[in-house]
């Protein structure tokens, strides 16, 4: 099992101009959609919830926790727009980073993110 947590630096509050987003951006250390394959397993640790996002293979994951579970929506399929440092430029292909909040296509965001682990499995199976 992969884990990045919060030793990655939050982006700084101060001087958000886009070039520095994008440099930023360069050296962020997460879970990227290109890493994950069919059956793999992401956990993604907030301030608030833990979500468990199973990856489908179509661009899509089932995912259970936090706001899915509240709302009675765990295992839907559902894309990932990107991480955000809480504006509005998002970084798309990434699907997790500790210091960044995670964003789903139908407009979800998460608190910060605080741990990320990454658990290589077969389609079907749930992480232990």
């Amino acid at each position: 099992m992969e884990s990045v947590s919060e030793r990655t630096a939050v982006f700084p509050a101060a001087g958000r101009t886009l070039d520095r987003l994008v440099a930023a951006a360069a050296h962020v250390e997460g879970v990227w959609e290109h890493e994950l394959r069919t059956g793999d397993w992401v956990i993604v640790s907030t301030r608030n919830s833990t979500y468990t996002l199973g990856v489908v293979g179509d661009g899509t994951y089932a995912v259970s926790g936090g706001w899915f579970t509240a709302n009675r929506a765990d295992a839907a399929p559902i894309g990932i727009s990107g991480c955000t440092w809480g504006g509005c430029a998002i970084l798309t292909g990434l699907v997790a980073a500790p210091g960044m909040h995670l964003e789903f296509d139908n407009g979800v965001r998460t608190t910060r993110i605080r741990e990320v682990r990454t658990v290589r499995g077969q389609a079907g199976r749930r992480p232990h």
